[in-house]
């Protein structure tokens, strides 16, 4: 296994991020893998993608703000960012709660008796039109009946309450122009996604896959600090409790494989298999019907079929992420991929208790992988079982 030193690592991150060479990509899939760019300085993203993109053409962001496929808006940290259109409606519902906090907890005296919901129904309506407003236009239509609020916390509650973009020409290559808001929805065609009815946190947790491509590895706090959210440590835990589920399956069968492997290797006593296709382990079971059962009990898991209910369980938690992430096209390669896999996975553990072809080797006695096989089998049951339980224990290591 190889070991990464502080060098290599560093330069691995920042790979990821785009900045050790400039790469060849098209300018809307930069700005996706980047998870958006900070955009406080309107010029600010076309310095960003000019440093990781080979030949960038400024005028093509432009194009993509104008065509909203991009957008600017609030989002991490309460601070302009230009993100694709997808991801701004993907995330957004999942800012609001700290959106409000912050603006509660910033103008607590001036905020006390201003209530949030009607003021963003007021704001709708004046937005309605769908012409963008100055900072100015909105707050003299929303101040009427809030006298005693200023005009700077009255922008803020607003802006906490209501999704809002920035329209163009703010934000074009070497264009000044004033802020000019307006609905996030009426600037990109649709409503932005409601937070999910089940209480699964899929925003949070397409967001923490997305940021570790991007920047991993990193930090719960490096997270928060990115995002300026709480609560993505139960989006860690989920993605960790994916990730153990699959390494527990895999181990387990990988164990079985190696361990006749090595016995392929071994000086023969007979004609005996190689094990280097399916058709070497039929009829495993009648020489070795434990490791038999217990390889079959991995590859159920690993296809994600009762009663490798912990494989299920894995298979559930990635497929609705990829949806709610807004990767659908993803979700259908990874869809017809398991069913691919789901015939290879039955296919050999149906061989492991047909009739066998030939002689059955011994398996090789050694500890270290009949622990292994041991260990991953207990392990596939009990999460079997309780699938919930490594999904607790990586919430409360957060």
């Amino acid at each position: 296994m190889t070991v990464l030193d502080a060098r290599a690592l560093n330069r691995a991150t920042l790979a990821r991020q785009l900045l050790l060479g400039r790469a060849d990509l098209p300018v809307l899939d930069a700005v996706t893998h980047l998870c958006g760019l900070q955009a406080q300085e309107p010029q600010e993203p076309f310095v960003g993608l000019w440093s990781r993109l080979r030949a960038f053409d400024p005028a093509a962001l432009s194009e993509l703000l104008v065509g909203r496929r991009v957008v600017r808006t609030h989002l991490m940290r309460r601070t302009i960012h230009l993100v694709t259109a997808d991801d701004a409606l993907a995330w957004r519902a999942r800012y609001d709660d700290m959106f409000r906090q912050r603006v509660m907890g910033a103008f607590r005296r001036e905020a006390e008796g201003v209530d949030l919901d009607k003021l963003a129904a007021e704001a709708r309506a004046v937005l309605a039109d769908g012409e963008p407003r100055t900072r100015g236009e909105l707050v003299a239509a929303l101040a009427e009946h809030r006298p005693t609020v200023s005009r700077q916390a009255l922008m803020e509650l607003l802006i906490s309450a209501v999704p809002l973009a920035q329209a163009p020409p703010r934000g074009l290559w070497r264009t000044k122009a004033g802020v000019r808001h307006v609905l996030l929805s009426t600037r990109l065609g649709r409503d932005v996604d409601p937070p999910s009815a089940d209480g699964v946190d899929r925003a949070g947790q397409a967001m923490v896959r997305r940021y570790l491509a991007a920047y991993g590895p990193a930090a719960t706090a490096d997270l928060r600090a990115w995002s300026g959210l709480a609560g993505l440590p139960e989006a860690v835990a989920a993605t960790v409790a994916y990730v153990a589920i699959y390494a527990v399956m895999n181990i387990g069968a990988f164990a079985v494989v190696i361990g006749f492997r090595r016995r392929a290797g071994a000086p023969p006593a007979g004609p005996a298999p190689a094990w280097d296709s399916l058709d070497d382990y039929r009829g495993l079971a009648r020489r070795h019907p434990g490791t038999a059962a217990a390889m079959a009990f991995f590859l159920i898991c690993l296809a994600g079929l009762p009663p490798g209910v912990m494989g299920l369980f894995a298979k559930i938690v990635v497929f609705r992420a990829t949806v709610a992430g807004g990767v659908t096209w993803l979700a259908v390669v990874m869809a017809v991929n398991t069913v691919i896999g789901l015939y290879y996975y039955l296919a050999w553990a149906a061989r492991l208790f047909a009739a066998p072809a030939g002689r059955v080797g011994p398996m090789p006695r050694t500890p270290a992988l009949r622990a292994a096989i041991a260990a991953a089998a207990a392990g596939a049951l009990v999460l079997s079982a309780a699938p919930q339980l490594v999904l607790q224990a990586a919430s409360a290591t957060m």
